[in-house]
């Protein structure tokens, strides 16, 4: 029988999925296992990293079992929630502390204070991100500093440290294979995105050891394979990305100027730069996007940190039953120009704005206004805070920011059809709305299908990328530009 399915794991923040693709991509069979959080203190976030392991196993079982066609799969792709970390023993597999989450904040004065003694430019030169306890360093030195004899253990070589693809691919390899690929790599706040090697003047800043790391291979690349005792035979591991350049891949972007969102509880906003390192000058990260056949190219990333969460909002807080329907059928009744602006900075502002004590707010409130023009000034504002980061983009990168400028979108939120053509509306440019969601997994997958020969090259991936429909603005410029006037007067006022 041929070889020519692709099996992506998709290991996310809070569920681990396993997905069967053929050449085509269509998926043919999925499995799925929540995956449990627990907030040990104010602001800390952990998972147990033997539970995600396990989890990947089931999935992976499962989906081969479903689809009874094994023989048929040609390679493993993986792509990870970017950023958290565990940190194990090399001879006994064991994690010596749960791995901390990306939205973990318990390094917070760490970051603080590197920022206060003025290192931040010289980190954004040399890994292009932002002093944040987002990313991967901090909490790395954190367990090696709160773990009795870690950081000691750690110098003499006995522990490794990894995000989550690496942690699952070291346990698939029963324990041959120590690396990740350059995405994931681009995250840690440890990596020269420039000379594509993790810099030794960021391991010194962070304090962390090269020894706990791994090696960086490409996005397409061999990864060793999962071993018998997974699914029943070897199975070639050929793919790895994090979750939101797997993404930009599923979507088909790979040529500078192209540009995908993704909707979910926050909002991830990535806009290909090919070979061009965009140095910005908005506070938008620079990240790698993709390395193949030892070439990087480069995007330009903005998050959102409350997108999705706003909808639940309507529901948690304000008692709007009936799900993310009954919010948009609400949403759709509130009176047209209603003037009410919510900023839903719940938990801070994202990029541009990067002001983690920010909080939520109501403006524009009048007599005649209620519940639906809220709703409406809900949806509006995942919008707006779109337009902040395609503004942003403009300015960073006006050559890869062409005039026929088109965002695609996947995630929860993309499914309204209403609430696309709303976002096209308010950022001014087209939106291509795909049909099918799990961008994520596919990418993976596509980034693995070539590892495995059944693509000429990426670009012969990327045309795999799911069936969309485009959306063009619909509404007069000039109520476009009032809507975000008042959008840019009450984003301010909600910074402490």
């Amino acid at each position: 029988m041929a070889q020519d399915l692709i099996l992506a794991l998709d290991q996310g923040t809070t569920s681990t999925r396993a997905i069967l693709f053929d050449r085509a991509g269509q998926a043919l069979c999925e499995a799925s296992r929540p995956l449990r959080q627990s907030y040990p203190a104010d602001g800390w976030v952990e998972h147990d990293g033997e539970e995600i392991y396990a989890a990947c196993v089931a999935v992976l079982r499962e989906a081969t079992e479903k689809s009874g066609r094994l023989a048929d799969v040609a390679a493993i792709g993986v792509t990870n929630q970017r950023e958290t970390v565990v940190v194990w023993d090399r001879k006994t597999g064991r994690p010596i502390h749960p791995a901390i989450v990306w939205q973990d904040r318990r390094t917070a004065e760490v970051c603080a204070k590197l920022k206060a003694d003025g290192h931040e430019p010289r980190v954004a030169e040399v890994t292009g991100l932002l002093l944040d306890p987002y990313f991967s360093a901090t909490k790395i030195a954190w367990i090696l500093d709160k773990v009795p004899g870690a950081r000691k253990r750690a110098e003499a070589g006995e522990l490794l440290a990894g995000t989550m693809d690496c942690w699952v691919i070291w346990r698939l390899t029963g324990g041959a294979v120590h690396a990740t690929d350059a995405t994931n790599a681009s995250r840690t706040l440890l990596f020269d995105i420039a000379a594509q090697a993790w810099s030794p003047e960021m391991l010194s800043l962070f304090d962390v050891p090269a020894a706990l790391l791994p090696k960086v291979l490409d996005c397409v690349d061999d990864y060793g394979a999962a071993g018998a005792e997974v699914l029943g035979r070897p199975v070639p591991i050929r793919g790895v990305a994090g979750d939101q350049q797997a993404a930009l891949m599923g979507q088909g972007c790979v040529a500078p100027g192209q540009m995908k969102a993704t909707y979910g509880t926050g909002c991830f906003m990535l806009l290909n730069t090919g070979e061009d390192r965009c140095v910005s000058g908005s506070r938008l990260l620079t990240t790698v996007a993709a390395r193949v056949n030892g070439k990087a190219t480069y995007a330009l990333e903005g998050s959102i940190f409350v997108a999705g969460a706003a909808i639940q909002w309507l529901g948690e807080g304000l008692g709007v039953t009936g799900g993310p329907r009954a919010a948009e059928a609400l949403a759709r009744a509130a009176k047209p120009d209603h003037g009410v602006v919510v900023v839903p900075a719940f938990t801070g502002l994202g990029a541009p704005w990067w002001d983690a004590n920010a909080r939520g707010g109501i403006f524009g409130l009048t007599r005649d206004a209620g519940l639906p023009e809220i709703a409406a000034a809900t949806f509006d504002s995942c919008a707006l805070q779109s337009r902040d980061l395609i503004e942003a983009m403009r300015a960073d990168a006006p050559s890869a920011f062409g005039d026929a400028a088109q965002m695609r979108i996947d995630g929860g939120m993309s499914r309204s059809a209403w609430f696309s053509q709303r976002l096209a509306d308010l950022t001014g440019i087209a939106v291509r709305r795909a049909s099918y969601q799990e961008t994520t997994a596919l990418g993976a997958a596509l980034f693995a299908g070539v590892g495995a020969g059944l693509y000429a090259s990426v670009e012969e991936a990327a045309e795999v990328s799911p069936a969309a429909e485009t959306l063009t603005p619909s509404i007069a410029a000039h109520a476009r530009e009032a809507a975000y006037a008042r959008w840019l007067d009450a984003a301010p006022r909600v910074r402490l």
